[in-house]
């Protein structure tokens, strides 16, 4: 059976050499190959201390291992939608990439027959251990391993410290002080998981490919949910949905919040003869937000007038209003919930005599809404 080690660093690639080092003392499988997961800023970092100063290869000389297959083909960079590398994960949709790259990465994996997987969470960021973890839970076999590494907290992150040496070799602490690294204690703590690979339907693991993280952990929130709730936050301007988070503007919001109230909307020949729908859709959007775009250019009122129900000028709610907002609601639901799940959320649109009716698709499908 192969042995392959995939692993997830930052700035610290020290923890690549200190895995390999416990794996061997605690006399566990040595991996035949090594993956790595990372950023674009921490790569040089990784080639720069592992290739060019020698400390991957050091420490098999030093300890007599055979040879592993690992060099920079080995190092996997996180990808955005396009393809390209993410340089260091630190904004919010740098997540998003980095969960769905991570996830898809171990998917490939064990797929791999004759294979065993031991993954490290030691190193990257926190939420780059999260997505691993979470990630062997949902693909993880009998024979794949989770683990963390441990290091004096002498020897913690010091950039000179590679792994325990067998003979002496001083380097600086960080209070300028020479330590030997022949001293510094290892230890590779093992993670047990619940492995959910045999308890989820074929047709998820396989889907997983083709959507995103957060697509896949809507799916597995709602396989056994009889009653889905959807959680409408207007201060947050935020729909949940099976865990998922979507991010609305004030303007989207409002226009939600008041489909809601309509029940159905009925945008038929005479729906610009009145500023009905307009003084109700201004109700709720007051309440969320005062950009005059919406309340000039749209409506042709200004919000203190509003405020002071003085209607004068208020112009009627233009089709396309009601057309354009609601795509864009429903392009950032279908964005983040797979397709059988965003349906239930959408702003759905028939046909009828003389005009089109909009309505909130969570009426009708069983959904509890609940507002906080």
């Amino acid at each position: 059976m192969k042995h392959i080690l995939l692993i997830i660093t930052g700035a610290s690639p020290q923890v690549l050499t200190e895995t390999l080092f416990a794996i061997h003392k605690q006399g566990k499988s040595l991996p035949n190959e090594i993956y790595v997961i990372t950023t674009q800023s921490a790569k040089p970092l990784l080639v720069d201390g592992l290739f060019n100063q020698g400390h991957f290869q050091q420490l098999l000389t030093d300890y007599k291992l055979p040879e592993i297959e690992f060099s920079e083909k080995n190092i996997w960079l996180i990808e955005d939608q396009n393809g390209q590398p993410v340089f260091d994960a630190s904004t919010e949709v740098d997540q998003v990439y980095m969960a769905d790259f991570i996830t898809r990465k171990v998917d490939e994996l064990t797929k791999l027959e004759n294979t065993a997987i031991h993954a490290s969470i030691a190193g990257g960021r926190k939420t780059m251990a999260f997505y691993l973890g979470y990630a062997m839970s949902l693909f993880g076999r009998e024979q794949d391993t989770l683990s963390h590494v441990f290091v004096d907290e002498s020897f913690e992150f010091l950039k000179d410290f590679w792994y325990p040496t067998p003979h002496s070799k001083f380097v600086k602490n960080k209070a300028g002080k020479s330590v030997d690294c022949k001293n510094a204690n290892i230890t590779l703590t093992s993670i047990p998981y619940v492995r959910m690979r045999n308890l989820i339907d074929n047709s998820v693991l396989t889907s997983i490919k083709n959507v995103s993280f957060s697509k896949t952990v809507a799916s597995l929130n709602t396989v056994n949910s009889k009653v889905i709730s959807l959680v409408i936050n207007p201060s947050a301007k935020q729909l949940t949905f099976a865990g998922i988070d979507i991010s609305l503007t004030a303007k989207e919001m409002a226009f939600y919040l008041w489909l809601l109230d309509q029940y159905e909307l009925n945008v038929d020949r005479y729906f610009e003869d009145t500023t009905s729908y307009s003084e109700a859709y201004l109700t709720q959007f007051s309440e969320l937000g005062t950009d005059l775009r919406v309340f000039r250019d749209t409506f042709g009122i200004e919000p203190e007038d509003f405020k002071i129900n003085n209607l004068t000028g208020l112009k009627p709610m233009e089709k396309t209003f009601v057309q354009q907002t609601r795509s864009r609601i429903n392009k950032k639901i279908n964005d983040a919930l797979p397709v059988e799940l965003a349906q239930k959320l959408l702003i759905d649109s028939t046909t009828a005599d003389g005009g089109t009716i909009y309505q909130v698709n969570a009426l009708n499908n069983k959904i509890k809404i609940i507002l906080v």
